[in-house]
C-alpha cells in the first residue's frame, strides 16, 4: 500500500480531523504522522503524499507550525509527491503560505459571492460532489478562484470547493467527519451521513 504522511498540529491540524482520516483511508493507505518538529532525514523518501487536515485556528498558524519543515513540504510536491489538503490544509495550498497552486489560489467562501453562508461556525451545508446533491460538514472552508484545475464538487453558488491539480487535491469541507462531531452542536444532532466513500475515491483519484 502507499504511504501518506499526516500532518498533526492539534487543535490547528486537529486530531479529530486526523482520526477521521484515518479511518476513511486505512483500508487503502499506510501512514506516517509527523508535527511541527524537523523531521528525520529521509522522511520524505518515505511516503508517497503528504496530508494537511483542519481544525480549529486561523490558517496564519502556519507561519509557527511549518517553519522547521516548510520547505522540505514545497521540494517534495514540486518533485511530484502528492499533496492532499482539507479545509485549513487546503488553504495552506495557497499563495500566502506553502504557494503550491498554478493559477489559482484559496479564499474564505464565506466572503465570496452569492455564497450561501457568511458565518463560519459550523453548519451542514449543502454541495455538488462530482455532480451529486450532498450535505457536509463546514466550519469556515475555503473557495478556489482562477483556473487550471480539474473541479471535482463545488458550493451551491458555483465556487468550486474540491479540486484537483496535477498532484495536489484540496477540498473545503470535511468528508472525513465523524458522528460525534455534529452531535457536539445541538443545531447538528441527527444529521450525520457518513461521507468516508467520498474521501476515499477523491484520495485515490489524486494518487492516480
Amino acid at each position: 500500500m502507499k504511504t501518506i504522511g499526516l500532518f498533526v498540529a492539534q487543535p490547528y491540524c486537529s486530531t479529530q480531523s486526523n482520526n477521521g482520516i484515518i479511518k476513511a483511508l486505512s483500508s487503502h493507505y499506510n501512514f506516517r504522522l509527523f508535527t511541527k518538529h524537523e523531521v528525520e532525514s529521509g522522511f520524505f523518501d518515505t511516503v508517497d503524499a503528504v496530508c494537511f487536515p483542519g481544525g480549529f485556528g486561523d490558517s496564519d498558524s502556519f507561519t509557527h507550525l511549518l517553519r522547521n519543515n516548510s520547505s522540505s513540504v514545497k521540494s517534495f510536491v514540486r518533485s511530484g509527491g502528492k499533496y492532499i489538503g482539507i479545509c485549513m490544509g487546503g488553504y495552506w495550498a495557497g499563495s500566502e503560505y506553502f504557494d503550491l497552486l498554478d493559477s489559482c489560489d484559496t479564499t474564505q467562501y464565506i466572503k465570496r459571492p452569492n455564497s450561501d453562508t457568511r458565518r463560519p461556525h459550523a453548519k451542514d451545508l449543502n454541495v455538488i460532489w462530482n455532480g451529486n446533491k450532498e450535505k457536509m460538514f463546514f466550519y469556515d472552508g475555503f473557495a478556489v478562484t482562477g483556473s487550471g484545475f480539474e473541479t471535482y464538487a463545488t458550493y451551491m453558488n458555483g465556487d468550486p470547493m474540491a479540486i484537483i491539480q496535477n498532484n495536489i487535491g484540496i477540498i473545503g469541507c470535511h468528508p472525513e467527519a465523524e458522528q460525534f462531531w455534529y452531535d457536539s452542536y445541538s443545531w447538528m444532532k441527527g444529521k450525520y451521513v457518513p461521507k468516508q466513500q467520498l474521501l476515499l475515491n477523491f484520495v485515490n483519484k489524486v494518487m492516480q
